[in-house]
């Protein structure tokens, strides 16, 4: 403590007219805190814009991707029409027996295929994960102008810096950081369904198109799963993302990515192996 208030006494940070040590040490804290906040809240408040103006984007792309596919979860209604006309030819030939075999209203038998309903499913995912991180940027936006707005309250200086570092206290102690930085991840995860929704209904359709899009999407989740990993791996990587934020908090660090990666390539050797003993007996 003697050594803190002889480098504030030395300090020309703060005047040193008419005050002591305290005041000093107090006014000196003020100025640090108010250029650590600065920092602080347009870091964030930037990162919950850029997530709110890509989640308003990627949703209205995203509903119209899922207008686009509704059609397949109901029936046609031009098959009613070709049902009623099938009747009519039959009647009118003279084939009674025919027309009433021919089921007048196809779309009470009608249901749609298991497939269909997985990539609905998928995309009403992917849309609602996109909501969720719109609607956790607006809470984000609430929490930084609360925190800024209440920092410091009434008081003496000393009474309102410790009131601040109260603030700041509860910001670490009820991880502020994490839950602010899943907003992006939600996205992310978003974008992910989204690829695979898409491709998977393009597979049904054209399987060209559909290899783009899932090597597009497969290359995607490639590249940022190693990005992630080298932000692990090594703490000054320039490549940090939300999740290797996330996971550095939880204590994951390169040494446990390590032993995933040996996990991964053993059970690789073993499949190869075995698919390679399945073709020797098969020979």
């Amino acid at each position: 403590m003697r050594q803190v208030l002889d480098v504030l006494k030395d300090s020309t940070i703060v005047s040193k007219s008419g005050k002591d040590h305290r005041s000093r040490f107090w006014g000196l804290y003020k100025k640090v805190a108010e250029e650590h906040d600065d920092e602080f809240l347009e870091r964030y408040n930037s990162d919950m814009d850029i997530v709110l103006v890509f989640s308003g984007l990627f949703s209205a792309v995203s509903t119209s991707f899922i207008v686009a596919m509704e059609s397949n979860l109901s029936p046609d209604p031009n098959d009613t029409t070709h049902a009623l006309l099938a009747q009519l030819v039959q009647i009118g030939l003279g084939n009674f027996t025919a027309a009433g075999s021919t089921p007048v209203a196809p779309a009470s038998t009608w249901s749609p295929s298991t497939a269909n309903i997985r990539i609905q499913s998928i995309a009403y995912a992917s849309l609602s994960f996109s909501l969720l991180a719109s609607f956790g940027a607006v809470l984000g936006k609430q929490w930084l102008g609360y925190y800024k707005s209440q920092r410091y309250g009434r008081g003496s200086q000393e009474e309102r810096a410790k009131r601040r570092q109260e603030k700041f206290d509860g910001i670490v102690t009820w991880y502020f950081d994490a839950v602010v930085q899943s907003f992006p991840v939600l996205l992310q995860i978003s974008l992910l369904l989204f690829g695979i929704a898409l491709s998977a209904s393009m597979w049904s359709q054209q399987h060209t198109i559909a290899r783009v899009i899932i090597a597009t999407t497969v290359f995607g989740f490639l590249f940022y799963s190693l990005t992630v990993m080298a932000a692990l791996v090594s703490p000054a990587c320039p490549f940090q993302t939300p999740i290797s934020t996330i996971l550095r908090m939880m204590r994951i660090d390169s040494k446990l990515i390590f032993r995933v990666l040996v996990v991964i390539y053993s059970l690789c050797q073993n499949h190869r192996t075995s698919a390679s003993n399945g073709q020797i007996g098969v020979r």
